[in-house]
């Protein structure tokens, strides 16, 4: 996906380069000002219709390798880009290429002199919608879905067959599957927590990706699924998540895992097939947890775990090396009280 799904975004471009410079305050050659961007992507996937931004000599090989016909750059890294890439120079590319997505991409919002359930959306047979109910232009809802009071579907959103909405649950910028449990006060798609430091202090990143959320998934009261940043955040078919659970944005969970109460699932956190977490389990960003593994309740993930592993403790390692070590603990500690008695 090049550009962001124009049933959530609206596209608000082309716009030329030397109009995103005067935006964000950064160079542009002036010999490609008139050239034109109609759209805001990472580097990997930018085209010769986008606008990226580089800011991580890891993504080196990326940045050699872009098709964007212009990227955020800074001056230093600027030689790094091929030929063939506009470079838009700046001491901060994160926060200019955030501004340049923001005047590309509108995120579509629900329209509030609108009917109830707006005209264009699609209902099928069987649906039922509760009492102050809102679903937004160009929703689709599947046979038997039942709709809970209060419960608020935003634009373009698509849910499946035989689902269970709860009161007060929010989605929008969201895919649904068939069979899906959606407790009461469920917020799915906003925006995930990305920022960047702007020459005037931290500013928001536009999330422009979606959630996935596919068939038999139940999901518990309270729980927040962020969109994605660009990328989709997903949770695999049959997944059993609990109450009060936050899910970032990009996090992929696996098919048939169980999340209990209270886990913090970090940005981009790759959650293998059948991993099981306890209460208040905490994974870093970036994290990748093999298929089965399982983590105990309030484990702090700072690292990989590997498939079918047992994890614990802050920050989290194996069971048994957990073990070990606050047994030589209680052991040293122990022998420092007899010896101070003596």
């Amino acid at each position: 996906m090049n550009a962001p799904d124009p049933r959530f975004f609206e596209s608000q471009g082309p716009v030329s380069l030397g109009a995103l410079a005067e935006l964000t305050g950064a160079v542009c050659d002036p010999a490609l000002a008139a050239r034109k961007v109609a759209t805001a992507a990472v580097l990997a996937r930018a085209d010769g219709e986008g606008v990226a931004f580089f800011s991580d000599r890891k993504l080196a090989a990326a940045a050699q390798a872009t098709s964007a016909a212009a990227c955020f750059v800074a001056e230093k890294e600027a030689a790094l880009l091929p030929a063939a890439c506009a470079r838009l120079v700046t001491p901060a590319p994160q926060a200019a290429w955030a501004m340049a997505a923001e005047r590309l991409h509108r995120p579509l919002r629900l329209d509030p002199g609108a009917p109830q359930v707006h005209p264009s959306a699609l209902l099928e047979d069987g649906v039922s919608v509760g009492h102050g109910a809102v679903i937004g232009a160009g929703a689709q809802v599947g046979a038997g879905t039942e709709i809970g009071p209060h419960v608020v579907i935003g634009p373009g959103v698509a849910i499946g067959r035989g689902c269970q909405i709860g009161a007060h649950a929010s989605i929008g910028f969201a895919l649904i599957g068939d069979r899906v449990k959606i407790a009461a006060s469920v917020v799915i798609g906003e925006s995930g927590f990305g920022l960047a430091v702007g020459p005037r202090g931290l500013i928001d990143v536009p999330q422009l990706g979606r959630v996935i959320i596919q068939d038999g998934v139940s999901i518990g009261a309270h729980t927040c699924i962020d969109r994605g940043a660009f990328d989709d955040t997903v949770v695999g078919e049959n997944s059993k998540i609990d109450n009060l659970v936050q899910i970032a944005h990009n996090v992929v969970v696996g098919r048939n895992c169980a999340i209990a109460g209270h886990c913090g699932l970090s940005g981009s956190a790759v959650v293998g097939d059948g991993v099981q977490m306890g209460g208040r389990v905490g994974l870093a960003d970036h994290v990748v947890i093999g298929a089965g593994a399982r983590l105990a309740a309030a484990a702090g993930v700072m690292h990989d775990v590997p498939a079918g592993e047992s994890w614990c403790g802050v920050p989290a390692r194996p069971v048994r090396q957990f073990f070990r070590e606050v047994a030589w603990l209680t052991r040293a500690a122990s022998r420092k009280e007899r010896g101070g008695e003596a």
